[in-house]
């Protein structure tokens, strides 16, 4: 149902090499870009994600209780993003491990505050 999400911006190029090496991870690659946003996917029928400076010219800022899950295949993969992430500069948000029966997940805040989290159904 998801077929893309955005995330503000107030320094793209910074965003933009924080995402080609943790994207790039799990086979996701440029896909579209301008002089406001850069656009990453893995396949043009698959869910995209994109780091965008606001349309309204305001300073991007972080949605309190949003958060963007990026789905892996197993806990291993869950874990080796989770690493890359804070490796990149990410803030810790929850380090990989079970949440809970038959759910496994890491959580971070990107370069710009942004949460998010790699996941698997385990």
């Amino acid at each position: 149902m998801i077929g893309y999400v955005t995330l503000g911006t107030n320094d793209l190029e910074k965003a933009a090499a924080f995402y080609d090496a943790l994207l790039g991870e799990i086979g996701a690659k440029r896909i579209m870009q301008g002089d406001t946003f850069i656009a990453w996917g893995a396949a043009p029928d698959k869910p995209g994600l994109g780091v965008i400076k606001p349309h309204d010219g305001k300073d991007a800022c972080v949605g309190n209780g949003t958060m963007v899950a990026l789905a892996c295949d197993a806990p291993e993969s869950v874990d080796r993003l989770y690493k890359k992430a804070m490796d990149l500069g990410a803030a810790d948000e929850g380090a990989a491990g079970p949440r809970g029966d038959g759910f496994y997940a890491g959580y971070f805040r990107d370069l710009d505050g942004n949460k998010l989290n790699f996941y698997c159904l385990t």
